[in-house]
């Protein structure tokens, strides 16, 4: 697959071969949707708490007699069948727990997969040289409209780009994260996604690794040697 490669003017200067295999060669929903809810579910925190019978404020009198009243039996305010009162199974836990579990491979094989479909669909905007010389957001915007931006993006740029960083923080339905922490969770919540072809390559590399951290077990020495 030949991605384009753009410039800042959004004028194709090149190409970008992607090996398909390598990022599954077919798109498959099943992984990508139990990655996606995976990681929905571990941005949890589990803290929504309700309020029982008990600690609920109020008095603990009951509001009226039992007979004779000719109105339904009643006991205090507090109670769950009344408004302002507690919830019959209230959470009272410290901290619940809704996090997913996945294999790593599995894991590594829908953010590629995830990244196959963006590319399928031409969502993703490969630039050249992603950056500017001064932190502008009226410049950036310009750059985003050059791309045919128009919906929600996600920019994903290194912590050294800092001139890009500041431009793109203030503009309306842009995300901005590490080029080197794509997911299928922050791939699938936008419609376009921004990258250079330095960061999309070694995301790339370092996604089709072998360790337990998607990474190369080479060292930098090693891998300097190597090249």
């Amino acid at each position: 697959m030949d991605v384009p490669v753009l410039d800042m003017t959004g004028k194709q200067v090149g190409t970008f071969a992607i090996d398909e295999e390598s990022l599954g060669g077919v798109v498959n929903p099943d992984l990508i949707k139990q990655a996606y809810v995976r990681y929905h579910a571990n941005r949890r925190q589990g803290s929504a708490r309700t309020k029982s019978r008990g600690m609920s404020e109020g008095s603990t009198r009951k509001l009226y007699r039992q007979k004779g009243t000719g109105h339904a039996r009643m006991g205090a305010a507090r109670t769950n069948i009344r408004r302002g009162g507690g919830r019959a199974f209230a959470k009272t836990k410290t901290r619940e727990d809704y996090r997913l579990d996945m294999p790593v491979k599995m894991r590594r094989k829908a953010n590629r997969n995830a990244l196959l479909a963006k590319l399928m669909d031409q969502e993703i905007r490969v630039v050249d040289d992603l950056s500017l010389a001064t932190p502008k957001t009226r410049e950036f915007r310009a750059v985003l409209e050059a791309f045919g931006v128009d919906r929600s993006c996600l920019i994903a740029v290194g912590p050294e780009n800092t001139n890009v960083r500041l431009a793109c923080r203030n503009l309306d339905r842009v995300t901005l994260t590490h080029a080197s922490q794509l997911t299928c969770f922050e791939l699938l919540n936008h419609r376009y996604v921004l990258i250079s072809r330095a960061d999309l390559e070694a995301w790339l590399e370092a996604s089709s690794g072998t360790s337990k951290g998607g990474k190369s077990r080479l060292s930098s020495k090693q891998r300097e040697e190597a090249a």
